[in-house]
């Protein structure tokens, strides 16, 4: 990795002479930003998934420049702001490496960033602080169900699986999806029904997450 980082330099001057000479970036606001961002974010899962560096290269350049543009639309802050906030935080959060802390396992390295974390955000109320509502419904559930684990909500989904499980050890067959590749042949089977019953799939998942949620804050 080059110690001059002359490029992310370049790029950075690039957006800030953008911003302010071109028309159309002139009247950029964050809001106007945002949907381009979550489109270059699903462009460099994509890029990851196909498993082609050379797009990967490129897409991660557009999230960059997604980062740089929102800097330079900014009043209060700077990308060098952005960057230096960054690299605070991530010292913080890495103890193990800055600090003198030990961590052999990834599960230490977990635990000391969570702690960091923690420490970080005290103003907070409950582990659902900071799941951003406007996630996919899929990766909200993946989410709220970790934070759930936390106060003890939600583990009934894990006992029914296990049961099942189970289930399957004594009779020898296969009720649950045995990969991941199965795991999505499932969701989509049950999204097919959604569709074929008139129902809308992403909204059922979404307000049983509230309902979730609902229950994680009763606990809290």
């Amino acid at each position: 990795m080059s110690e001059t980082y002359d490029g992310l330099r370049r790029a950075a001057e690039v957006a800030e002479q953008v911003h302010a000479e071109c028309v159309w970036s002139k009247a950029l606001t964050h809001r106007q930003l945002a949907p381009y961002l979550t489109e270059e974010s699903a462009e460099v899962i994509e890029a990851i998934e196909s498993g082609s560096s050379a797009e990967l290269r490129e897409e991660l350049g557009d999230v960059l420049w997604q980062v740089l543009l929102n800097a330079a639309v900014a009043d209060d802050f700077t990308i060098d702001d952005v960057a230096g906030d960054l690299a605070a935080k991530m010292i913080h959060r890495h103890p193990h490496v800055f600090a003198g802390e030990t961590a052999d396992t990834p599960e230490r390295v977990i635990e000391l960033w969570n702690a960091a974390k923690a420490q970080e955000k005290r103003s907070r109320t409950s582990v659902l602080d900071g799941v951003p509502a406007g996630m996919p419904a899929l990766a909200m559930a993946q989410k709220v169900l970790g934070k759930g684990e936390q106060v003890g909500v939600g583990l009934s989904y894990v006992e029914e699986i296990r049961a099942v499980e189970v289930i399957e050890a004594e009779d020898d067959e296969e009720l649950l999806p045995a990969s991941e590749e199965e795991l999505g042949e499932t969701l989509l089977g049950l999204v097919a029904l959604a569709r074929a019953r008139g129902w809308d799939a992403e909204r059922a998942l979404r307000g049983r997450i509230r309902a979730l949620a609902d229950e994680i804050r009763d606990a809290e």
